[in-house]
């Protein structure tokens, strides 16, 4: 047991590691930016000494290794500064649409991941039946479809020709939650489309890779229904690969729903991200994508963790 909790801590110790250097890849990134924020917010009427006293008030005219220190100890802190286009808190803008992100990946998460489950151990029980190849067909045609495509598609079919679901996917706080489920079910079946697929094919494939085993073949000889084989004793052995794309997958739904966002009009981090660039908000900017970044490093340390817990062979690596 020793060795899992060491094995856990150099996993944690380098996803902290790797949030610090991604940190430094967004600071630098917008740093080498062209044009002078300052000038470019204020815009061209803005007098020298304007300029000037706005530089002073974003700091940026101290070296960039101070002002890296700076903003990355108060983004530990929580403390994400102001917005440049509105003046309010950075963290009282992204809170409740980092909160509106999470509730449309838990969604989609809700659909996808039984789904995908189900699909996966249907295809590998009808293996290389008109069944099986049905659903490889399908799948691998959504994989090949950007997301935008399919979320086009959605809305012509439910929004325009049935009128079942709205085009835009605006919820609020005073929405109820059968309210919201609604409104944003769309954009959830948009991404269900997309990672539905690489989550069922792995299934599928870690499923076949057990039924190989010499201890599936002797349940066979023993007379044991395929079925039940693969339901009490090949899905639970192969468990860590899907676990492991499952949670990859989720930290996709987190940190990849920008496009859904802006095609649904979804007030999301995604949403925020694209208008705070087209603003030129650095503030913002910098602070979603470096928590868009850690959600993706954190949910790839919890693909690890509960890989290892699963596979006690991963123990050993």
């Amino acid at each position: 047991m020793k060795n899992v909790w060491f094995l856990i801590f150099k996993r944690t110790l380098a996803s902290l590691v790797t949030v610090f250097i991604i940190s430094l890849i967004i600071f630098v990134g917008v740093e080498l930016l062209p044009g002078d924020v300052a000038e470019t917010v204020l815009g061209q009427s803005a007098t020298a000494e304007t300029v000037n006293a706005f530089r002073q008030e974003l700091k940026l005219d101290l070296p960039p290794h101070v002002r890296y220190a700076a903003w990355f100890k108060d983004f530990l802190q929580g403390n994400f500064g102001n917005s440049l286009a509105n003046g309010r808190p950075v963290s009282g803008l992204i809170g409740w649409r980092f909160a509106n992100t999470l509730f449309l990946a838990l969604t989609t998460a809700v659909i996808a991941v039984p789904l995908a489950v189900l699909l996966g151990m249907m295809a590998a029980f009808y293996r290389n039946t008109f069944f099986d190849k049905s659903i490889s067909i399908i799948t691998l045609s959504f994989i090949s479809f950007p997301e935008f495509f399919i979320a086009y598609i959605l809305i012509v079919v439910f929004s325009v020709h049935f009128n079942i679901f709205p085009s835009m996917a605006a919820i609020n706080s005073s929405m109820s939650l059968g309210a919201q489920l609604h409104a944003i079910l769309l954009p959830a079946l948009t991404l269900t489309c997309v990672v539905t697929a690489h989550m069922m094919r792995q299934t599928r494939a870690a499923i076949i890779n057990v039924l190989s085993s010499a201890y599936i073949e002797m349940a066979e000889l023993k007379g044991i229904k395929r079925l039940r084989i693969i339901i009490l004793h090949a899905f639970p052995n192969s468990l860590s690969p899907v676990i492991n794309v499952i949670a990859l997958n989720l930290a996709y739904l987190v940190v990849g729903v920008v496009i859904v966002e802006v095609v649904f009009v979804y007030p999301g981090l995604g949403q925020l991200l694209v208008d705070s660039v087209a603003k030129r908000d650095i503030p913002v900017v910098q602070a979603s994508g470096l928590i868009f970044a850690a959600a993706y490093i954190f949910l790839n340390l919890m693909a690890d963790v509960l890989s290892m817990l699963v596979n006690p062979r991963l123990r050993q690596t």
